[in-house]
């Protein structure tokens, strides 16, 4: 981006885990986000944290996903929560994505796959039942198994997750009826979904219903759990957790619908973390099914409850003596009996980013998400057409760009582009002919498949001229409905060796279309990282950003697209002289447009304190009537965030455009100013990400 300031060569023009790690880290699973950050050496790493938001890629960043008010409709295929930390030699939960999709319609089928030693995605399309009933299928490792829509039923049984056994998805089905006739069985063990010594497993979307013993049991020092958007209902034994004496399970249980369950909701035994958010308890009045209590803190558990709501239910909260439950914002309507908290909190944001949905808003959101989704399962029946590319000669093709070039012009199915491990030094264009493409790395990480290319707005072109801003891109999509997952672009431009050549924006990846998804990626460069542009100033063009990582320094996230940047990582890097100064965003919004959505990320970097601006007006060509837009909400900001996080550019006032932030945390954020707008808690509702993208619902399944 060409601007009014900083014109010397020497002054780069303006523009702009969480826990663990994988093995080849060698760090020790447990240590917190803000430990690894310090010695810059946190990751986000494929699938798990920021899902394939690279783990040697990124450059000193960490975290994980946390869960939006709009997520069911974009729940991804990697866990968020503890299900998402990178531990015991696992980065995140993604199940069998790395495997082949089959569609089963049958109980041998289902087990053929289940069991299986190498990693599958099993698409469950009709009901299924179990033969004999209360039968569960002892799953392996590597494993997605997804409900068709809302066809995927499993009748009379459910599934058995064993010692070791890691790395599963159980997604958008119903597992319902192996109910034996005694309400309180104690002679039946058949659970929907049983675990003993299990870890990294994701329960997502689910109708769990009347079984014979519980609906879930964690047990035996399962960890790196999470459970989300389910619903739970019409029976005893809910979700007990625990079955050990040791203290080392890891738990996240939010947005889940508790309905006339007794007991068990969940009960939690000797769990190290258990963090229960935003889930819904209710016992309906009138019916045989009476509650006898809601969540329980047992042993030497240590749990955070947040923003749960509680509708009839008796002794709603309850904890053992030698158990710690920290209570906040949660709401209590018709209940009676215990509700209790004592003793000290963690704080899950050390492990993963999440955000809070109002408790108000719990039964509502709830009501609505869980459960199977329609939408959730088919796309993985679909037979896409797949491309592979290998830079060593295994795939189809070499190169990406002879991948894109394979794809028929005026394409109207998806096509996947599957890029296997390795370096693939290229500029690539996506055409605005060639719609309905996902690019993807195969490998566990996002560093494993890298495209690179080095070059900046005044590296000379062949033939004459210089490439400038735009066309300096790594990557660049000109095509309507794109999704990029699961790998690292990046631009290697060498600044200090070209302090002689005008033009220092080096863009990786541009974007000039509608309907993008990036997902779980890495973005690297120095200034002008990521363009989110239009393919003009009066056409629309709506980007999510999903559980990425994008690293620079000078306006490294910037255009006039309407963007939303979701559970991500901003990575602040030091200029090429060492010194420390530079921009997040320079938005250039058309006026009545929306332009840019920080939402549920962090701002971090190994840079000094308040040296960077969240953002700044760019009125490209010195255009008055542009309105740009950045708005920074529920995001953990790092010391390296000014004061007055926000600065003019071009003449231009940021006072006379859209900049302010909402519920902001972390040794960055301060109060409301005139230097720092704040959202009222009234005006954030309209500052949802359902209000930036409309009508569009991306997926990111």
């Amino acid at each position: 981006m060409t601007t009014q300031r900083d014109r010397t060569p020497r002054a780069r023009k303006g523009r702009h885990g969480r826990r663990g790690t994988g093995a080849g880290w060698g760090l020790r699973a447990g240590v917190p986000l803000g430990a690894l950050v310090a010695t810059g050496l946190a990751c986000g790493g494929a699938f798990g944290a920021f899902g394939a938001a690279g783990a040697e890629a990124a450059e000193g960043t960490g975290g994980a996903g946390r869960t939006a008010a709009a997520a069911p409709a974009r729940a991804g295929e990697a866990a968020d929560g503890f299900a998402s930390v990178h531990a015991l030699g696992q980065n995140g939960t993604y199940g069998g994505r790395d495997g082949k999709t089959v569609t089963v319609t049958s109980l041998a089928e289902l087990e053929k796959y289940a069991t299986a030693a190498d990693p599958y995605v099993i698409v469950v399309d009709g009901a299924i039942t179990m033969d004999p009933k209360g039968k569960e299928i002892k799953v392996a490792s590597d494993k997605t198994i997804v409900g068709a829509g809302t066809s995927g039923e499993i009748v009379g049984g459910g599934f058995f997750l064993g010692q070791g056994v890691h790395n599963v998805i159980i997604r958008n089905l119903t597992i319902r009826d192996s109910y034996a006739g005694t309400w309180n069985d104690k002679d039946h063990d058949w659970d929907a979904v049983q675990m003993d010594g299990a870890h990294h497993v994701w329960i997502d979307h689910n109708d769990l219903r009347h079984m014979a013993d519980g609906l879930i049991d964690s047990r035996k020092d399962t960890t790196y759990l999470t459970v989300s958007w389910n619903r739970l209902e019409n029976h005893n034994k809910a979700f007990g957790i625990g079955w050990t004496d040791n203290v080392t399970a890891d738990i996240t249980v939010h947005h889940n619908w508790f309905r006339e369950t007794e007991q068990r909701n969940p009960s939690t035994d000797n769990v190290a973390h258990a963090h229960l958010y935003n889930n819904y308890l209710q016992d309906e009045p009138g019916t045989g099914i009476t509650s006898s209590y809601g969540n329980y803190s047992r042993g030497r558990t240590s749990m955070l409850l947040e923003n749960s709501y509680f509708d009839g239910v008796n002794n709603p909260v309850i904890k053992d003596d030698t158990a710690s439950l920290v209570q906040r914002g949660n709401v209590f309507k018709g209940t009676e009996g215990r509700n209790e908290s004592g003793g000290t909190a963690f704080d899950p944001k050390t492990y993963y980013p999440y955000s809070l949905d109002p408790a108000a808003d719990v039964p509502g959101l709830v009501k609505a998400g869980s459960g199977p989704r329609a939408a959730l399962g088919t796309e993985a029946a679909a037979a896409a057409t797949t491309l592979t590319v290998a830079a060593d000669g295994s795939g189809q093709y070499r190169t990406v760009q002879a991948a894109v070039d394979a794809v028929p012009a005026g394409n109207t199915s998806p096509i996947v582009i599957a890029v296997k491990p390795g370096t693939y030094r290229e500029a690539v264009k996506v055409p605005a002919n060639k719609p309905h493409v996902t690019i993807q790395g195969t490998g566990p990480t996002a560093a494993d498949a890298q495209i690179v290319e080095s070059r900046s707005a005044g590296t000379a072109k062949p033939g004459g001229g210089t490439y400038g801003t735009s066309g300096s891109a790594t990557l660049a999509v000109e095509a309507d409905d794109f999704r990029l997952r699961n790998l690292t672009v990046s631009n290697d431009f060498d600044e200090a060796a070209h302090q002689g050549q005008e033009g220092h924006q080096a863009v990786a990846l541009r974007t000039a279309a509608d309907k993008v998804v990036l997902q779980q990626i890495v973005v690297k460069g120095d200034q002008d990282t990521l363009l989110l542009d239009t393919a003009s100033k009066d056409r629309r063009g709506r980007v999510y950003v999903d559980r990425s990582t994008v690293v620079g320094n000078v306006d490294f996230v910037f255009g006039r697209a309407t963007a939303v940047l979701d559970r991500s990582v901003l990575t602040l890097k030091k200029r090429w002289d060492g010194t420390s100064a530079g921009y997040v965003t320079a938005p250039s919004t058309a006026a009545g447009n929306k332009g840019f959505l920080i939402t549920g990320s962090v701002v971090e970097g190994g840079v000094g304190d308040r040296s960077h601006y969240l953002g700044r007006p760019w009125h490209a060509g010195g255009d008055a009537t542009l309105d740009p837009q950045t708005v920074v909400r529920d995001t953990r900001l790092s010391a390296a965030v000014r004061t007055a996080p926000w600065t003019d550019m071009g003449g231009f006032s940021w006072k006379d455009d859209r900049f302010a932030e909402y519920a902001n945390t972390g040794p960055g954020a301060g109060p409301a100013g005139a230097d720092r707008p704040q959202l009222t808690d009234q005006q954030a509702t309209a500052y949802e990400i359902a209000d930036w993208l409309g009508d569009w619902t991306p997926s990111v399944s």
